[in-house]
């Protein structure tokens, strides 16, 4: 892929919301005069961040006053973990999402959301506060370091795709930058770690900043979309499965024109469910394996030509490895290669390569669809006993427009699949990482980045006891998430593989 440079023009999916203009003092100043903490603050609003979560330390402190003049709301959480849940799910809706944080002591307590982001592709910003350069010399033993002073941004480089220390006058406008432009580009955490005696920093030299344009290798380009067209054009039966990066890279509506001029239909992964909307006309379900409802499955694996567009090919979307995809018969492609058969292509853009096929009608006819799935009926008699069927069944009732379902691990997971998400993109799930105590604070994330949208959140017992005290963040900012707790009295997913009293949690009274 080359490189094209120009003047920055901000990344990352619009929101359809009208942005806040700056009123911090960094804004509009000659950039001479910029101070290494108001440019990132700046920078943050450029990019379409409105909100940030976090918690304060005595190492970030002077960082979130700035954050208090600024137009940027902070979102303060009960724990960092939570914190970083909260920026994971605000990211999935608006496009990017930040998080703040002390050093170490807050720092390693984000760890695990961040990894969880990472794994599927959520952009976060992480700014850490850290112990100021004049503070270190001598090496002295000060209250939160662990072993060095790199050590926290050492672990942070292992789950993030871009980081940086702020310290140096000289690099640090361009590190952010470089930072902030490799998150909307590769739709990772980066982590940026600003000491506290640079905060206030002015730049050495004048700073403007400068965008490089990822384009595709033209004639890789070109042959990719002939096989895949010709391909396409010669199926029986071609059927296309959309994954979680067609959201998180915006292409939604490409992956549409594509299945509707060709009567293609599409299915989704579980970590991807809803990147289209789940009452569409060609839509047939979640394909997960033998997991997953056996006529979408058999439709799948039936096929002569599948189209795995922005997936990622895990244990969960693969039913636990039981799913049966031939290589031979499937057009591969995420932002990271693009494979065609037992074909390899080099230096294809995902955008540009669904954009093309897009353009273009491969092919007539309409598709004979799989019979739909017989809807559950509820039971006519309250007094009958809950089953996971019945429950959900009644969940996929009370659905409407003006909801977002967060799923939590486990039965809340597995059981949310095959729910109807009327528009696209309102299902959120740690599907790949699966960490048990997402979706709480992912709710108040989530009601963050879009007000109008009511959460609906599936949590069980095991996973609402780790971070129910987001709940308090949620209460205090008078949101009003529906949150239903599938109590199975300990970890019920665990009690299959292995049993025993390690399992078992303490009953709460839930009502």
């Amino acid at each position: 892929m080359t490189r094209k440079s120009g003047s920055h023009k901000p990344a990352g999916k619009s929101t359809g919301r009208k942005s806040r203009h700056s009123a911090h003092g960094d804004a509009g100043t000659p950039s001479g005069e910029q101070t290494i903490g108001g440019y990132l603050i700046q920078r943050l609003q450029d990019y379409g961040v409105r909100d940030l979560f976090g918690i304060p330390g005595d190492f970030v402190l002077n960082f979130y006053g700035m954050l208090e003049e600024s137009p940027i709301n902070v979102v303060g959480c009960t724990r960092e973990d939570c914190a970083g849940y909260a920026a994971d799910a605000y990211a999935r809706v608006n496009g990017l999402g930040a998080v703040c944080v002390t050093y170490c002591v807050g720092g390693l307590s984000l760890c695990n959301s961040i990894a969880g982001a990472y794994s599927e592709k959520s952009p976060v910003i992480v700014i850490s506060g850290a112990p100021g350069i004049a503070e270190r010399r001598n090496d002295p033993l000060l209250h939160h370091k662990v072993r060095d002073f790199n050590t926290q941004r050492e672990v942070f480089e292992k789950i993030t795709c871009a980081s940086a220390a702020l310290d140096d006058p000289l690099t640090a406008f361009r590190e952010i930058d470089r930072c902030l432009e490799a998150a909307v580009r590769y739709k990772r955490p980066v982590y940026l770690e600003i000491p506290r005696d640079r905060v206030l920093t002015k730049a050495l030299i004048p700073h403007v900043p400068q965008r490089l344009e990822l384009v595709s290798d033209a004639d890789a380009l070109a042959a990719s979309l002939k096989e895949a067209a010709e391909r396409i054009k010669q199926a029986k039966q071609p059927v296309l499965i959309a994954g979680v990066e067609i959201h998180r890279f915006g292409l939604r509506d490409q992956v549409l024109r594509l299945a509707e001029q060709n009567q293609i239909p599409m299915c989704a992964t579980l970590l991807g469910k809803s990147v289209v909307s789940e009452r569409h006309p060609l839509y047939l379900g979640v394909y997960e394996g033998a997991m997953g409802r056996e006529s979408v499955t058999k439709y799948v694996e039936e096929s002569d030509c599948v189209l795995l567009l922005g997936t990622f090919m895990t244990d969960i979307n693969l039913g636990i490895f039981t799913a049966h995809l031939d290589p031979g018969r499937c057009i591969y492609i995420t932002s990271e290669q693009l494979r065609i058969g037992h074909h390899h292509f080099h230096d294809v853009l995902l955008g540009d390569f669904l954009t093309g096929l897009a353009d273009g009608k491969l092919r007539k006819g309409k598709p004979m669809l799989p019979k739909p799935r017989t809807p559950v009926t509820l039971p006519e008699d309250p007094s009958q006993p809950v089953t996971n069927a019945s429950l959900f069944a009644y969940i996929d009732s009370m659905l409407d427009d003006e909801m977002v379902v967060i799923a939590d691990v486990g039965d809340s997971l597995f059981g949310a699949s095959d729910l109807t998400i009327h528009k696209h993109t309102e299902f959120l799930s740690p599907a790949y990482y699966t960490s048990m105590g997402f979706a709480i604070p992912a709710a108040l994330g989530a009601q963050v980045a879009n007000p109008t949208l009511r959460p609906l959140v599936l949590v069980g017992d095991g996973a609402f006891q780790m971070t129910c005290l987001e709940l308090s963040s949620i209460v205090r900012r008078d949101f009003n998430p529906i949150v239903l707790v599938l109590n199975n009295h300990g970890y019920t997913t665990e009690r299959f593989l292995q049993e025993g009293p390690f399992n078992d949690i303490l009953n709460w009274n839930y009502h």
